[in-house]
């Protein structure tokens, strides 16, 4: 099968760049699944899993908080907020943190700038899907 460049990269260092058959990621629009030739774009990424297929089995699973993807045909650049290997995911922090999202969610006031609002609110989303992940690892 034909392969293509994965590189994951987040704020602090590159934690992943090497060939692979597929990956699939969480796009804001819903998850999609990368081949090797796929068509060029640029998507938002929520909360949720990143799988990674080599040799026709998957090989990696990873939480990502949210970033962008960036897809050509020949390599897909992840820009990460935040990632963790699925099995390092922590139930209890993944909890600790959802229940900061929602009191600072909670805290923003309805006179505050919609971006505000938003942003808590993708915090919340996210660390949801951490939580839901942690409980399925």
């Amino acid at each position: 099968m034909a392969t293509f460049l994965l590189e994951l990269v987040s704020p602090e260092k590159l934690l992943l760049s090497r060939q692979v058959e597929m990956a699939t990621i969480p796009a804001v629009e819903g998850e999609m699944g990368v081949l090797a030739g796929h068509a060029p774009m640029i998507v938002a990424l929520k909360g949720g899993i990143i799988r990674v297929r080599e040799n026709g089995a998957e090989t990696e699973k990873l939480f990502v908080a949210g970033g962008f993807a960036e897809v050509s045909p020949e390599r897909v650049t992840i820009l990460a907020d935040e990632v963790t290997p699925l099995p390092q995911l922590s139930r209890a922090d993944s909890e600790r943190k959802l229940a900061e999202a929602e009191t600072a969610l909670g805290t923003v006031a309805a006179t505050d700038a919609p971006e505000k609002r938003d942003a808590a609110l993708i915090r919340v989303l996210s660390a949801k899907a951490a939580v839901d992940a942690a409980e399925a690892a």
